[in-house]
């Protein structure tokens, strides 16, 4: 596909007209256009013109008053750095001009070399080239009428004691002991790293809870609560690390390097008393009765979350069909970090704690690419749909989102929103909006069945989550960090973990 501009007849006064232009559009993917730039001789000749007419009246050359030297030697002095700037703003004007009027929708910046491009010596065209990522083309998927499953969960009295609990523990007093330790225990532990000897990275006097499973940020010991069973103080295990698949060192995807756990010390916790003061403290909560509400308000959350979550999958499962497209890696690796912060804003403002929320990310990054390339093919079904059906993000739907992440915890939604500004992830915030009205547009459009979700015991020492590189030399992107746990009551600060 090729195209062609031609200049403005009526000149505007202090705006450049349109550069005539041609420029032939390549697809070698859905999501890859790579375009070839050809500008007449002419245009450069016009912006060389304005370049040399803006600096002849002020330039400074030796043998001269400042702006009386002829145009011929300011010319030829200036040429070299005349050419560069007229270089550079012909690329950028041209670039806005073809990414404007060409049929795709751009989501990455243009990829050239500055340094290889030449403006022409004498009559010849101005050419380059560039590859830009651009969301993919196809077909929308028919989403009106489709048959859904619906998982409901019930909170019981039981879910609400078993969740309190759990936030009890995070004020419980800890006190070192000499016993064996069990499962729930805090552990304090130093864990060397190494493979074949050599060392890889360390923790040292980590805080974890005792669990059958410890993940890390690129791998897991699987068999953690084995090796560490009956352990006391001073105890020295040794085990396995399984690193993830995603690791940056190829040679190590999938393999075991070796663990050395020594126990600093065992703690065994207490649980605070429900006192009147305990409660004020926690969250200027009046009694237990609204400590138990606010509980349960945040187990209901997580379960619609889940449930809103299983939805999604359901419906981008059924409409991915007609939307089977190629994602480029570098977009994907790209994205990858962008995906697990919008993943973790919406863990939070969905009432989960921060234990749970270093799990997924751990899980999350220890299957990177999976994870990404589906939530990308995710995103591009879900936005083609909004477009069409006019589905956007208004500032009520901003107010509220904001309000939930700041929800039950010490950060006002004015912070919160000034923090998601700052660290460009509005619009992370927007996305997970839209996404989130069009899966409930398509089910308010689908036959729905409920299925009550079965719940299973014995999971709650089943992992323990810690932000950890093995493989220190592997950059670790940043996570939106919380002061406070988002489940845990307004006021009241979380344990003192090292992240």
């Amino acid at each position: 596909m090729s195209t062609s501009t031609e200049p403005e007849t009526n000149p505007v006064s202090d705006e450049k007209k349109t550069i005539q232009l041609q420029s032939k559009v390549e697809s070698p993917s859905a999501c890859v256009r790579e375009v070839v730039v050809t500008i007449p001789h002419q245009e450069v000749e016009r912006y060389l013109k304005d370049a040399y007419d803006e600096i002849v009246p002020e330039a400074s050359v030796s043998g001269f008053r400042a702006g009386r030297a002829p145009r011929k030697l300011v010319e030829k002095q200036f040429r070299d750095r005349v050419r560069e700037q007229v270089k550079g703003t012909l690329l950028m004007d041209s670039l806005a001009q073809v990414s404007e009027n060409e049929e795709f929708s751009a989501i990455g910046e243009p990829d050239f070399d500055f340094e290889s491009i030449e403006l022409p010596e004498d009559d010849g065209d101005f050419k380059y080239q560039f590859t830009i990522e651009v969301r993919p083309d196809f077909e929308t998927p028919t989403w009106k009428g489709l048959e859904l499953t619906k998982q409901v969960e019930e909170i019981s009295d039981d879910d609400v004691q078993e969740s309190l609990q759990r936030v009890l523990s995070r004020y419980a007093t800890l006190e070192a002991t000499d016993e064996p330790a069990e499962l729930g225990d805090k552990l304090v532990v130093d864990i060397k790293f190494t493979d074949n000897g050599k060392l890889l990275s360390k923790l040292e006097e980590e805080r974890v809870t005792f669990c059958n499973r410890l993940s890390l940020s690129d791998g897991v010991i699987e068999d953690f609560g084995t090796l560490m069973k009956d352990a006391t103080e001073d105890d020295v295990r040794t085990g396995k690390v399984k690193l993830s698949d995603s690791v940056a060192d190829e040679a190590l995807r999938g393999t075991e390097v070796d663990a050395e756990i020594r126990v600093v010390e065992v703690l065994k916790s207490e649980l605070p008393k429900l006192t009147p003061s305990f409660l004020e403290e926690l969250g200027d909560f009046e009694s237990e009765e609204e400590l138990r509400d606010f509980v349960r308000d945040s187990l209901v959350r997580q379960a619609d979350y889940r449930t809103q979550q299983k939805m999604r999958e359901t419906v981008v499962e059924k409409l991915a069909g007609n939307a089977d497209f190629e994602l480029p890696e570098t977009l994907v690796t790209r994205q990858t970090q962008r995906e697990l912060q919008r993943k973790v804003l919406e863990l939070r403002r969905s009432g989960f704690d921060e234990d749970n929320i270093r799990r997924f990310v751990n899980a999350a990054r220890q299957n990177a690419k999976a994870s990404t390339e589906s939530s990308l093919r995710e995103h591009f079904i879900l936005e083609k749909i909004a477009e069409e059906e006019n589905v956007d993000a208004e500032a009520a739907d901003y107010d509220a989102e904001i309000a939930l992440i700041s929800q039950q915890s010490d950060m006002t939604e004015r912070k919160t929103r000034a923090r998601l500004e700052k660290s460009g992830q509005m619009d992370a915030v927007r996305n997970q909006i839209v996404e989130r009205k069009v899966i409930e547009m398509i089910v308010e459009a689908a036959t729905i069945t409920e299925e009550k979700v079965e719940k299973t015991d014995g999971d709650e020492h089943e992992e323990f989550a810690v932000y950890h590189n093995v493989l220190s030399t592997r950059e670790e992107g940043s996570i939106p960090e919380a002061k406070y746990e988002d489940n845990t009551p307004k006021g009241a600060e979380k344990e003192n973990e090292k992240e």
